[in-house]
């Protein structure tokens, strides 16, 4: 390697090599929580938005006015139908895109409220650390439920409800506990080297936040959208099962309304392809959403991480006597450890 002209050896830039960080992003993929929680997540966004298009039937629409008992899954309806012969597939197809789109609305939201609330507060302090602060601390504390059943009756319930404005109202009640997260680690980085240095060269305020404080909460704002994403899912089906969304808007909360109404789980014999659909939908979703954010945990935790690796069993090492051949390529045999006096014992077993 050709040396610079006047610089020495050891100033040298040392070859591009991929470093640790780069090391571990490439070992990502390969986490089977991030696997199997992005591979739900996937399914469950595509399905949101090609489902009311493949849907076979209208999800409203009476099949037969003839029948008033729900029909049990076959080849015309896969999971049955409800009690007014309604399709239970159709349904659970047209519903998915409005809890995820929903869901993920209210995240997307919450986060960036958190973002602005929490790293301002943990960066400025003073006065305006206490009053954001407090502020957070309020919304903690504060009922999100009834708070959001009182906000919805306020607002027309009409029988198609604007699924971004509701997530804009859920996203309300779910950023203040990523908001105290995000200002903790503010707190710890705004003494680091790196943002003193750009404070002494003069950087403003919101530039060193979003450019030298926020990078290093990726993990954080990751994991905080997540969590927030499972609480607008949670939120919005259990303000659609207790009937506070329009209940002619199909999601699946509005399903599991339905069947609550008509004692799908309460009859002689359980009408198990009414009720179990949604749910499972709800749970296999939030699901994945967890397994994604325990990956991520033990991606950037770096005591989880390193109790991940030593947990694997070792591999054995091999014996380093194997190596020590006598004449011939036999083994060389092991030299007598010495006796108690401190002298080497004698060989082939005769006294000294």
């Amino acid at each position: 390697m050709s040396l610079a002209p006047g610089v020495p050896m050891a100033a040298q830039p040392a070859p591009s090599l991929p470093g640790r960080g780069h090391a571990r992003m490439l070992r990502l993929p390969r986490s089977l929580k991030i696997r199997v929680g992005l591979g739900m997540a996937v399914f469950f966004t595509i399905v949101a938005v090609i489902g009311p298009w493949i849907a076979p039937y209208n999800p409203s629409a009476s099949l037969s006015t003839t029948s008033g008992v729900p029909q049990p899954p076959s080849a015309a309806h896969w999971l049955g139908t409800t009690q007014v012969q309604q399709d239970v597939l159709s349904q659970l197809l047209a519903g998915g895109r409005s809890t995820i789109l929903v869901s993920l609305v209210a995240g997307a939201v919450a986060t960036i409220l958190a973002i602005a609330f929490g790293v301002t507060a943990g960066y400025a302090g003073g006065w305006l650390d206490d009053l954001l602060s407090m502020l957070a601390n309020v919304f903690l504390v504060m009922p999100a439920l009834p708070l959001l059943i009182v906000i919805f009756g306020f607002l027309s319930r009409t029988a198609s409800p604007n699924d971004v404005l509701i997530g804009l109202v859920i996203s309300v009640t779910g950023w203040a506990y990523g908001a105290r997260v995000m200002r903790a680690q503010t707190l710890s980085l705004r003494g680091r080297d790196f943002v003193l240095a750009a404070r002494i060269a003069g950087e403003r305020a919101w530039r060193i936040m979003a450019f030298e404080i926020l990078p290093n909460l990726v993990p954080v704002v990751a994991t905080s959208f997540l969590f927030t994403v499972i609480y607008g899912v949670g939120t919005y089906t259990a303000l659609s099962f207790l009937g506070v969304i329009s209940v002619a808007h199909w999601s699946w909360g509005t399903m599991l309304y339905w069947a609550q109404s008509a004692q799908a789980a309460q009859q002689v014999h359980i009408e198990w392809w009414w009720f179990l659909p949604p749910g499972l939908a709800v749970g296999l979703f939030g699901t994945a959403l967890a397994l994604l954010n325990f990956g991520i945990d033990e991606f950037v935790n770096p005591r989880l991480r390193a109790a991940g690796l030593t947990g694997r069993p070792r591999r054995a090492r091999p014996d380093r006597r194997a190596g020590r051949a006598g004449p011939g390529g036999r083994p060389r045999p092991d030299r007598p450890r010495a006796a108690a006096g401190g002298a080497p014992a004698p060989r082939g077993g005769q006294a000294a």
